[in-house]
């Protein structure tokens, strides 16, 4: 097992606020010692073309400035730094994350709304009592909402619908008037995409709700002040408190519900997905939890440190819906990793992630044998980049499906053109690493693990053991083949006995 690092952070760059938690590890339980949010509003920023505003990314940067000073001196495997719808939607957003990663020192993943789902789940599971029975939990954020159905540990349902209280204050709550047609207009909006999923989340059932994050949060602490409640959320409280919202015709009004003058902007907004939620899915009470994504995060890392990590079990679930040949993708495996051993420090690509994706790459570059074997490496870069992958952000995904497409015949630098140029190098040489072991596999029976691998720049240098040539003409045939293919991408092969 790895050393378990004393403290691990997680950063969330949703789409209205930004927060950070820094937790201390001790006897694989974490404990929260410093917590910092912002309300950024990097949703509202977000213009028609794709852009954020000036605005909204100076907002983002200066806030990134300050979570970086506390988090600046962790390991690199100790923090996680994620973006969610926003940065999502961004058509535009590869300068925002060069300038953000330069400002945290950290990577920056944006994550799909499934894993973040799955990692809110992850989050509530860790700081609510492991009940018995299934739960529902509901995680309304500023982009997009997010409905999990669960049992413990473990997921039945994933789901990241397009509404949130950011985008829903853009359309029906922009002025600040507080209207009944608005109001039930975004109800609406809110229960037609509820409706997608009613029949699967109802058939599922559960047996308690929850909900999560600051909508729901600021929602409760609402019908508290009014008196409505003391713990659970019902249906019939929230019916009186839209009453007496409207009633009060502007959000410059809502300190008179308790609402805080930072969230009054996307309460009307977060009040009305809430409604939906209740009335599409016929929730009768909702529990509250103070677990979430980031908490997700926190325990997601701890779980990495612990080999318990859930990429592990999504590629795994992959090899076995598509019948993939694990013994060849193991020869290729090992192959690979030898090869790797050998140069990664050289070629300055010496990391555990890095290791990781030959790893990952090597176990389902098959995958789209399953649909065709002509142009099967298109068909796995498909399967490997639109799949549903639990634990994979979709940075690593799209690189997993690079090198599953540039495994055979020729590749060409349109496949890395949405990297930024260090970005693109080091996914170029861990592609050429598993193309070699690919060739020294190609009979389908394990390489010989005597070969030597030197790099000198851009040029590598493979040596056979005696007699090698005459023992594997294939080989032999496919090394020359590969020598003209990596020559036009700039690399050359030099391989002798």
């Amino acid at each position: 097992m790895d050393k378990q690092p004393e403290y691990i952070a997680a950063v969330d760059l949703g789409s209205n606020s930004f927060h950070m938690l820094v937790a201390k590890t001790a006897h694989g339980e974490i404990r929260i010692v410093d917590k910092l949010g912002e309300k950024v509003q990097l949703g509202a920023g977000l213009t028609a073309n794709g852009e954020f505003t000036a605005d909204a990314k100076l907002r983002a940067f200066d806030c990134l400035k300050r979570f970086a000073q506390r988090i600046r001196g962790l390991d690199a495997s100790s923090v996680q730094i994620v973006g969610t719808n926003a940065l999502r939607a961004a058509k535009r957003k590869t300068q925002f994350l060069r300038e953000a990663e330069k400002i945290t020192g950290f990577p920056i993943e944006i994550i799909s709304g499934r894993e973040e789902a799955r990692l809110i789940y992850l989050g509530v599971a860790h700081t609510l009592a492991d009940d018995v029975g299934k739960r529902l939990v509901i995680d309304i954020g500023g982009g997009s909402t997010e409905l999990i159905i669960g049992e413990r540990f473990e997921t039945n349902a994933l789901e990241s619908l397009h509404i949130g209280c950011v985008s829903f204050t853009d359309l029906y709550f922009s002025r600040g008037d507080l209207k009944a047609d608005n109001f039930d207009a975004a109800v609406r909006h809110a229960s037609r995409e509820l409706l997608n999923i009613k029949h699967q989340y109802k058939r599922l059932g559960w047996e308690n709700s929850v909900g999560a994050s600051g909508s729901v949060k600021s929602i409760h602490n609402a019908l508290v002040y009014l008196e409505l409640v003391k713990e659970q959320i019902d249906f019939e409280s929230i019916k009186i408190l839209k009453k007496k919202m409207l009633k009060l015709k502007h959000i410059d009004n809502l300190d008179e519900l308790g609402v805080k003058k930072d969230r009054a902007s996307i309460f009307p907004a977060g009040l009305a997905i809430l409604y939906a939620c209740f009335e599409i899915l016929d929730i009768k009470q909702m529990a509250l939890t103070a677990g979430a994504l980031r908490e997700g995060l926190l325990y997601d890392i701890l779980g990495r440190i612990r080999h318990e990590d859930v990429r592990e079990r999504s590629i795994v679930s992959m090899q076995s819906r598509y019948a993939i040949d694990e013994k060849h993708a193991k020869n290729v495996e090992l192959t690979a990793l030898h090869a790797y051993s050998q140069i990664a420090l050289a070629w300055n690509i010496d990391s555990l992630q890095n290791e990781n994706l030959l790893r990952w790459s090597s176990r389902i570059f098959e995958v789209g044998l399953s649909i065709a074997h002509a142009q099967y490496h298109r068909h796995g870069e498909y399967l490997v980049y639109h799949s549903d992958l639990p634990g994979f952000t979709r940075l690593t995904q799209m690189h997993l499906s690079v090198i599953v497409r540039t495994h055979r015949r020729k590749f060409s630098q349109v496949h890395f053109d949405d990297m930024s140029e260090k970005e693109a190098e080091k996914i170029k040489k861990l592609c050429v690493i598993f193309r070699l072991a690919i060739v020294l596999t190609t009979a389908r029976k394990s390489a010989e693990m005597s070969f030597k691998l030197q790099v000198d720049g851009r040029k590598l240098i493979l040596g056979m053991g005696e007699g090698w040539h005459q023992k594997n003409p294939l080989n032999v045939a496919s090394l020359e083949i590969e020598k003209d293919i990596l020559h036009k991408q700039d690399f050359d092969l030099v391989f002798s006995q």
